[in-house]
């Protein structure tokens, strides 16, 4: 199905095309949606919120660029709503508790899969995921983050540069953790 008949189908209320719009586009907006959220089910609420807004609003859609890419930002903004509206958007832990670990000096974003990486990326402090989402994923500036979410761009600096810093640390702990676990099985060595 193209993808002008299936928005004609949405904008005349065609289930069928409803559910063909959402089946073809849910899994790409789910991973949008886990990456601004603690957990599945909340990404999973962002999501059927955020897909309510699609039908709704599917008239203001201009067949200008892509439908993926605006209903990309539909559901970042029903992220951010989602986070404001829950309080966890301005919550920052000092970067200074966190414990240092060593560094790996060979590539370690090869030991760890994509989900490992998300989950490590969903357990970043709310406003570092945030800004750090908004950067590193949707390609703003630190400018357009700071009047998007309201917060200095200096801010949005700092909590891009804070998120990196713990997503080293904690991408580190987690390679640490597979390679003292394969040390251990294949009985290479012992860190005991």
């Amino acid at each position: 199905m193209h993808e002008e008949e299936l928005i004609k189908g949405c904008l005349d209320g065609v289930p069928a095309f409803q559910q063909a719009l959402y089946k073809r586009y849910a899994p790409k907006m789910l991973t949008v949606c886990m990456r601004y959220t603690n957990n599945q089910e909340e990404a999973e609420d962002v999501l059927q919120e955020g897909f309510i807004i699609v039908f709704e609003k599917m008239h203001q859609f201009k067949m200008q660029g892509s439908l993926e890419g605006w209903i990309r930002k539909i559901m970042v903004n029903k992220a951010l709503e989602h986070l404001r509206k829950n309080n966890k958007v301005f919550r920052v832990i000092s970067i200074e508790h966190v414990k240092d670990t060593f560094v790996v000096e060979e590539d370690i974003l090869d030991t760890i899969a994509t989900n490992d990486l998300l989950k490590i990326i969903q357990e970043l402090p709310p406003a570092y995921k945030m800004v750090f989402n908004l950067y590193v994923f949707e390609g703003m500036n630190h400018k357009e983050i700071a009047t998007h979410i309201g917060i200095a761009e200096g801010t949005s600096k700092s909590n891009l540069s804070d998120a990196r810093t713990l997503l080293k640390k904690k991408i580190a702990r987690s390679a640490f953790g597979v390679r003292k676990m394969d040390d251990k099985v294949s009985g290479k060595l012992s860190y005991m």
